[in-house]
């Protein structure tokens, strides 16, 4: 199952129902799982690790060198789950040891043509990055968020969990989880509501982040001021997630 054409290092480690394409390169550090499938003209990188069951379509570059200028050829990572799809012209970067030391990636994600992840970012479970979506250095993505194409997210920017950024958004602080933002520079436009009726979120769940979401942005009060009514006068674990993203942000959170 691994064309003629393929040039595949002796030290990789393929599991054996795995299918490479024509004129791929798989180099050593390589560690590929069960049922992935490596379109032609794929080049692979390592130290790199696929689970089980990926999809990587042609000329996608996977566990490359990164390219912050401080990289200077250490033994950095990429890591995936399992069940990703990875579209054609895809970019995914190792890490560097100014940081973690990998670019890690969950399962279930789907990486439209020409997205490109930058060096140490953490992608959760379940997310799109639509066409040419952009992560800079550093870039934490939570579960089910949605990037829409040709947005472009600021290194070390975290995007929370349910998160929706529309398309062609320039993001320079962080996302909270659930809410939808859009624009240059991106603001911010409620939540996202349709994703999270599709995911089976209850109408009191709902109604609670949507006071939530209220006090944060619509009620006049400093952070410090919203995050104590939320502590305070809120419950639930959607609320306390949307709560953990605003306390844990670096950056300070889109407005």
């Amino acid at each position: 199952m691994i064309h003629p054409t393929a040039i595949v290092d002796p030290s990789a480690r393929v599991s054996d129902d795995v299918d490479i394409g024509p004129f791929c390169v798989v180099g050593p550090e390589v560690e590929i799982g069960d049922g992935t499938v490596i379109g032609p003209h794929v080049v692979l990188k390592g130290p790199t690790r696929l689970g089980k069951r990926n999809r990587i379509f042609q000329f996608a570059s996977v566990g490359e060198d990164c390219q912050d200028k401080k990289y200077a050829g250490e033994p950095t990572r990429l890591e995936m789950g399992d069940d990703n799809v990875v579209r054609e012209g895809v970019t995914l970067h190792r890490g560097t040891v100014q940081d973690k030391e990998a670019t890690v990636i969950g399962s279930r994600n789907l990486f439209m043509a020409y997205a490109h992840v930058g060096h140490d970012c953490v992608i959760g479970d379940d997310c799109i990055l639509a066409n040419q979506a952009t992560l800079a250095g550093h870039v934490t993505i939570g579960d089910h968020a949605i990037l829409g194409g040709l947005s472009a997210i600021h290194q070390f920017c975290h995007i929370g969990t349910h998160a929706m950024c529309g398309g062609g958004s320039i993001i320079t602080k962080d996302v909270p989880a659930y809410v939808i933002v859009n624009g240059n520079p991106a603001q911010t436009h409620g939540l996202n509501l349709v994703g999270l009726k599709r995911r089976g979120f209850s109408r009191e769940a709902l109604r609670a982040l949507g006071e939530a979401y209220r006090t944060v942005y619509r009620q006049g009060l400093t952070m410090e001021q919203a995050l104590e009514r939320l502590e305070n006068d809120f419950e639930g674990p959607e609320i306390a997630t949307f709560l953990a993203s605003l306390k844990d942000s670096q950056r300070g959170i889109t407005r």
